[in-house]
């Protein structure tokens, strides 16, 4: 393992009875990066999170997660892991300085009231420390989760998607919050559905049914799809679509706002099934976007649910 990855790993693989819900996964995050990981519902982000932290086994693979193998060190790398799940998980009936006195005293930290109250601070809690839990805000019980995953002094984040349910406000300050994190060495591995803010990471990968389709910077991704996409405006788009769709050459007719994306991977083709419909529309060629893109290799993908039905 070289010495500025957080995370090596091969061929990482789950099954669940017949159904392969991470398949052969290889993964590379250096240390101090942000790294997106997306994908749809049911997609086996959460299972590789999972695998990764030494929650769940690996069936299949091998690699290292901070220097220990991911296989048979599960126990020290939980001890150098912070995981913030999806839902809210503390005790709502506590207040914030309750909830993190209590996490602290499950780590064994030493001087706990002084690193509790440093946390409260660090986080921008302080004067919110005898709030209960159950009466803050979204954005605030985003930080409060921060601040209990932050209080072991982890090397490594594993964020599930961290901001769902968030206002932009809070998902915001939460995504500076982490920029600053990453600027003084932590390495995050962070699930999102949000476009904007899969740009706001230093790479990113795509799995969809668990099978990891891309991976790279924003750019690198992009470039990567070969995907020819044309901005439509004009009357009646939804009746465009409709007759957009299916046709040869053309991968999607997705609606964003006031105006139709058009996309294909074969430009000679989809030239070829929009010209009848140049005359009554404004067209104008647009660069892919990340959002295209993931439409795009979704739609390629197999449900590995329904084919283990």
């Amino acid at each position: 393992m070289s010495e500025d990855l957080a995370i090596d790993v091969q061929g990482m693989t789950k099954r669940f009875g017949t159904r392969t819900v991470v398949n052969k996964i290889d993964l590379q995050v250096k240390k101090g990066e942000i790294y997106g990981f997306l994908g749809p519902n049911g997609s086996g982000k959460t299972t590789f999170i999972r695998m990764l932290c030494g929650l769940l086994k690996a069936d299949e693979g091998s690699g290292t997660c901070l220097g220990f193998d991911v296989i048979k060190q599960s126990e020290e790398i939980k001890k150098q892991v912070g995981y913030m799940t999806q839902r809210f998980s503390f005790y709502e009936d506590l207040s914030i300085r309750e909830n993190l006195d209590f996490v602290a005293r499950m780590y064994g930290i030493k001087n706990r009231e002084k690193t509790v109250s440093e946390s409260i601070k660090r986080l921008g809690l302080a004067g919110r420390e005898q709030q209960l839990a159950g009466q803050l805000s979204g954005g605030w019980k985003q930080r409060l989760a921060l601040a209990a995953c932050l209080i072991h002094e982890p090397k490594l984040l594993l964020l599930d998607e961290p901001t769902a349910g968030v206002d932009p406000k809070a998902r915001r300050d939460f995504w500076e919050q982490i920029h600053q994190l990453a600027a003084e060495g932590l390495t995050f591995l962070i699930t999102t559905h949000y476009m904007d803010e899969a740009e706001r990471c230093h790479r990113l990968a795509y799995i969809a049914y668990g099978d990891l389709l891309t991976h790279g910077t924003v750019q690198e991704v992009v470039e990567s799809a070969h995907l020819t996409t044309w901005q439509v405006k004009g009357g009646d788009l939804l009746k465009l679509a409709g007759e957009l769709r299916g046709k040869p050459g053309i991968h999607q007719a997705v609606a964003f706002g006031s105006s139709l994306h058009v996309s294909g991977g074969d430009e000679a083709a989809l030239e070829k099934a929009i010209e009848p419909y140049r005359k009554d529309h404004e067209w104008t060629q647009i660069r892919s976007g990340l959002e295209d893109v993931f439409i795009h290799l979704m739609d390629k993908s197999k449900d590995n649910f329904a084919a283990a039905a």
